[in-house]
């Protein structure tokens, strides 16, 4: 909550949905508000990071499941992958053996941290192969 109120004192962007993923915060808002959440020369995002003290991005929202590749990949950004599949109530994330490492992360870290988001927005499970 902290974090959404600080943006919204900065930029002047309403937004719900904040997340940290590898240490990074990450806020998700409306397509038409990207540019005025990023400031002039990134100006509110450096202003953000030196007053937390951690990496911030802004990312567009995802409204719907057809949203959901690009959504994955404005997270785990530069980090890529080859596919994504969604199977009932399953994301399966395809990735090459280098990625497959960096999206999972020392201890799980950044599986279970994906995984978390992806439960929270869409309601779908994460598998990566």
């Amino acid at each position: 909550m902290r974090y959404i109120n600080l943006l919204d004192r900065i930029s002047r962007v309403k937004t719900s949905k904040c997340f940290s993923y590898n240490n990074t915060i990450m806020f998700f808002v409306p397509e038409n508000f990207v540019a005025q959440a990023i400031g002039i020369n990134a100006e509110n995002v450096r202003r953000m990071q030196e007053m937390l003290g951690k990496k911030v991005r802004i990312v567009k929202e995802a409204k719907s499941n057809s949203d959901l590749e690009r959504f994955i990949h404005d997270i785990v950004s530069p980090v890529g992958f080859k596919g994504i599949e969604v199977k009932g109530e399953e994301v399966i994330l395809n990735a090459g053996s280098q990625s497959k490492a960096a999206l999972i992360g020392r201890n799980r870290r950044r599986l279970l941290e994906l995984a978390r988001i992806i439960k929270d927005n869409f309601g779908l499970e994460l598998k990566i192969l």
